[in-house]
């Protein structure tokens, strides 16, 4: 037992010695280790005074409140003054690592402020508790060495004092650290953390970076050729990779991928200054891409709750060149961005209008809102799904309650369920707008509770009693690029797990049912062609006997009446006459064509019409036959003919339909012709019409058959039944 002052000391800066050398190793507020020099001089010197002072207000509204029976130190309610320069973005992201990585140790270091006895022994103002536990997260972490001061640099009167009271306890803290690291068996603080916690750290120190493209200010051309001029190289996929390499994103074709690394270098280079490529979430671009897939030119969107002014910025770019405008509610631009509208200015976005009132304010039959086709929305969750809380902070703007909700690794039953509620009257409300055609909802919550739960309520509760259609669920729009994303959104529901590479993601899509009064059959799609004369020449199968009536009322030529038979046959006499003399002359130049027989006179003479053979097929394989008193064959060679006609009169001829004989081919035929046609071949030649038969009219021309059929043919063929006369 150590009983002196001295032996007490010597123990303690055993402790100390032996904690520095066990704490080679620790986790900082950004998740990336703290690595010793070769001379033992830790890297980190220390913050800047204005990044504890930032620290402590946030660690002040982000602490963990404990029961008045468990309280160790009281903290007060008063932030402490900041100097103008905190709200440079650097500092602001070191200010929140700090009091995020202050959250995560908040027992072990307030045990150790009570274990050196700085509290109660002294006499500190409540309002400075949370800039002694952040300060002291530091000292611990610089291995209780002391800060280095630039030259340059102001100096805020809380900061000196709180230094130099931990530099008086020094000795007794590490101390405190070593009992406090022995208790829980570990090797260092950092192993005492829930392993969730240290699991999401560890995502977080590997978790790329995304940054979209201002196509409003640069085509994705000249970024690749701006980036390979500083010594980027393309790749396919950047994960463990450590050399300058970015990637296209599978799902969106406006994102880029860097990995972790390469963050300080990045945000030096020209493309990100001048808002030409913009770090976010790949879960916003997920969403807004989204959007962009389900709307029209001319269609209006409405985002709500959107948090970052990136996501408007990004979804106001992908609508450029549409006549689509933007509504926002849901954000105050006023308490967090004065300069809002100069920044959308600098993006060129220039289709965006901010709604003052909260979106359940906001009436569904709202006349400024006729258009909007499409509503996002990003509601408050959990975000349990984010690796880097403090990107997703800064860039998202979210509330910092998530800070809370990590460091502790999980969310509270009573929470989730506020939030869940809170998700549905929303989503609810998003379903009442009368001109919507489509909601999307989209989290970064890994709760179900959050996400399917609260979309299936909605669909169960939509109010069907209006006259508007209700909503159903649809499948993903975007890209589906692997078997596991096949497989997570098999219900539909799009989602990407928490991994090294991306957050977690949720997203689902929810459109209107067709009225069916609107719905048009393929029938009367195919119907409303053939009446334009769209389907000329294409068969459509079977018709119906309406379309086949309508048909035949359109082609038919009108009938001659009864009463006007005897003036019908005198004008086919001489109709026949002429044809007579004219076939005469021309007999010589016909001995190459097929004639079309007639019918004889004597059959003509008896009937009150005379039929007119139909329009020979196009095919140039089947012949023109008609019924014939001579029972008469294919011939040897087909070609088709057509009789002259007289110009000075036209005779309105009766239309039939004839069914013709099977062809006769005299040259090799296909295959699939030659098992359907005889076998027989037969020639013809021309003969001078005979004249003064009694009983016959004069016709243009008749043939006499000479047949040949071939050897060792069955008879049958010879004389074939013919059910088609």
């Amino acid at each position: 037992m150590l009983n002196s002052a001295s032996e007490l000391e010597f123990s303690d800066e055993n402790n100390a010695r032996e904690i520095s050398q066990f704490a080679s190793v620790e986790v900082s507020g950004d998740a990336v280790s703290t690595v010793r020099s070769s001379t033992g001089v830790p890297e980190k010197t220390g913050y800047p005074d204005s990044v504890y002072v930032l620290a402590a207000n946030i660690f002040q509204g982000i602490r963990i409140e404990k029961s008045s029976d468990k309280i160790l130190i009281k903290y007060g309610n008063e932030p402490l003054p900041s100097l103008p320069e905190s709200e440079d973005e650097t500092l602001q992201r070191l200010a929140y690592e700090l009091a995020f990585s202050t959250l995560k140790y908040q027992d072990i270091l307030e045990t150790m402020l009570i274990d050196s006895y700085i509290f109660p022994s002294t006499k500190i103002p409540d309002h400075l508790s949370s800039l002694i536990i952040v300060m002291l997260y530091d000292f611990q972490d610089r291995k209780f060495q002391t800060r280095v001061l630039p030259d340059n640099e102001e100096s805020i009167l809380e900061v000196q004092e709180v230094e130099n009271l931990l530099n008086s306890f020094k000795t007794k803290l590490a101390a405190a650290l070593a009992r406090c690291r022995i208790k829980h068996d570990a090797l260092s603080i950092y192993h005492i953390l829930p392993e969730i916690v240290r699991k999401q750290e560890l995502r977080a120190s590997t978790l790329p970076l995304y940054a979209w493209i201002n196509t409003c200010k640069i085509s994705p051309e000249e970024v690749f050729i701006n980036l390979k001029k500083k010594g980027y190289n393309e790749v396919k996929s950047v994960w463990h990779i450590d050399d300058k390499v970015f990637a296209v994103d599978q799902h969106c074709y406006d994102v880029l991928i860097f990995p972790s690394h390469l963050k300080k270098d990045l945000i030096n280079i020209d493309l990100f200054k001048d808002h030409k490529l913009i770090f976010q979430d790949k879960s916003r671009s997920l969403a807004v891409h989204s959007v962009k897939s389900l709307i029209n030119l001319d269609d209006d969107v409405l985002m709500v709750n959107t948090g970052s002014w990136y996501t408007v910025a990004h979804m106001s770019i992908l609508t450029s060149n549409n006549t689509s405008k933007i509504f926002v509610c849901g954000i105050n631009s006023q308490d967090k961005n004065p300069d809002l509208n100069n920044l959308f200015t600098k993006m060129g976005c220039k289709n965006i209008e901010i709604l003052p009132e909260t979106f359940t304010d906001i009436d569904s039959k709202d006349q400024r809102l006729q258009k909007v086709k499409v509503i996002l929305l990003l509601p408050r969750c959990s975000d349990l799904g984010v690796s880097n809380p403090i990107e997703f902070i800064l860039n998202e703007h979210e509330d910092t309650d998530l800070l809370k909700d990590l460091s502790q690794g999980g969310t509270s039953e009573d929470k989730l369920q506020v939030l869940a509620q809170q998700q549905y009257e929303l989503l609810a409300h998003a379903m009442k707008f009368v001109k919507a055609q489509a909601v999307v909802y989209c989290t970064c919550s890994v709760y179900p509770e959050e996400n399917e739960a609260v979309v299936k309520k909605a669909l169960e509760f939509q109010n069907q009693g209006t006259k508007i259609q209700p909503y159903r669920l649809s499948p993903p729009v975007l890209p589906l690029c692997s078997l596991k994303e096949i497989h997570l959104s098999k219900d539909k529901f799009f989602r990407m797990e928490q991994s090294e590479t991306t957050n977690g993601c949720f997203l689902s899509i929810l459109t209107r049912e067709r009225d069916p009064s609107e719905t048009v059959s393929v029938k009367d799609v195919l119907a409303r062609a053939a009446a334009k004369g769209l389907l000329d020449g294409i068969e459509l199968g079977k018709s119906s006997k309406r379309e086949k009536k309508r048909r035949k009322s359109k082609t038919s030529l009108p009938k001659a009446s009864v009463n006007d038979n005897n003036g019908i046959q005198v004008k086919i006499a001489e109709f026949l006459n002429r044809e007579a003399k004219a076939s005469t002359s021309t007999s010589e130049a016909l001995m190459t064509k097929t004639l079309l027989p007639q019918k004889p006179a004597a059959q003509v003479g008896a009937s009150s019409q005379i039929r007119k053979p139909s329009k020979p097929p196009t095919n140039p394989l089947a012949p023109t036959l008609t019924k014939n008193t001579c029972h008469c064959r294919p011939c040897e060679r087909h070609t088709n003919f057509t009789r002259p006609r007289p110009e000075d009169k036209m005779i309105a001829l009766k239309p039939i339909e004839i069914v013709l004989p099977p062809v006769m081919l005299p040259f090799p035929s296909p295959q699939g012709i030659r098992s359907q046609v005889p076998t027989q071949h037969f020639y013809y030649r021309w003969v001078r019409p005979k004249t003064g038969v009694p009983g016959y009219l004069p016709t243009p021309s008749v043939f006499r058959k000479v047949e040949k059929p071939k050897e060792n043919l069955p008879s049958s063929q010879l004389r074939r039944p013919r059910p088609w006369l």
